[in-house]
């Protein structure tokens, strides 16, 4: 018989877990830090645990994400009201644009999140090789 496989850098990494982590701008390995230490600005390391977080590769996933969500929310939003109050112009702008520009800021750090998450969970872009084995609390 062989034996299972004990070593803690190939357990496996709740992607469920790390996700929600992610949304909640939490460390995806102990969920208490933040990941951030701005807006968007991923932390080196987890201020609660330690790991690492400097690997993530997020590049244009967030604002892509972003822009694909809020679009699918205010393209019909914008089509309801527009046939059901006929506003004018004007009015009609600055609520669609004020909610777009609300909805992409309030989206963008979470899906940010999201995304390292993913990456710390499937091991991608250096999560996991060759760091010290990390706390699955």
């Amino acid at each position: 018989m062989t034996e299972a496989h004990t070593n803690p850098q190939d357990a496996d990494r709740p992607m469920s877990q790390a996700v929600w982590r992610g949304w909640r701008r939490r460390c995806p390995n102990c969920g208490e830090g933040g990941i951030f230490t701005g807006y968007l600005k991923v932390r080196d390391e987890c201020p609660h645990c330690g790991e690492s977080l400097h690997h993530h590769r997020a590049d244009d996933g967030p604002p892509y994400l972003t822009l694909l969500i809020v679009g699918h929310i205010v393209g019909p939003g914008m089509l309801w009201y527009f046939v059901a109050f006929e506003p004018d112009p004007y009015s009609f702008m600055a609520i669609f644009m004020g909610a777009s520009v609300v909805l992409s800021l309030w989206f963008l750090p979470r899906l940010k999140g999201v995304i390292v998450g993913v990456q710390w969970a499937a091991r991608m872009h250096g999560f996991g090789h060759g760091d010290p084995p990390s706390d699955l609390s």
